[in-house]
């Protein structure tokens, strides 16, 4: 359940972190952002277990999803902008 509960968050994270970092080098479309959001979602998870912050099989809240997001699309951002 705890892998599901993260997908959520993460989809919900990746929108958030969308209107927190609008911008032209962030992922526009939809999906693409709110996988990235589900991905910052697990990163925040896996570094919060990591940091001791969370207990095992304790997934990321909210704040932490969001972080986690913003951090996956401003490195996204960084790479893509060097792409192009």
């Amino acid at each position: 359940m705890g892998f599901i509960w993260t997908i959520i968050i993460g989809f919900a994270a990746g929108i958030i972190a969308k209107f927190i970092m609008p911008g032209n080098n962030e992922p526009s479309g939809f999906v693409l952002t709110t996988i990235l959001g589900i991905v910052g979602a697990f990163v925040a998870t896996w570094l919060g277990q990591a940091l001791g912050w969370y207990a095992p099989g304790e997934g990321a809240g909210l704040i932490g999803a969001v972080v986690g997001a913003v951090l996956v699309l401003f490195v996204y951002g960084a790479v893509a902008g060097r792409r192009a």
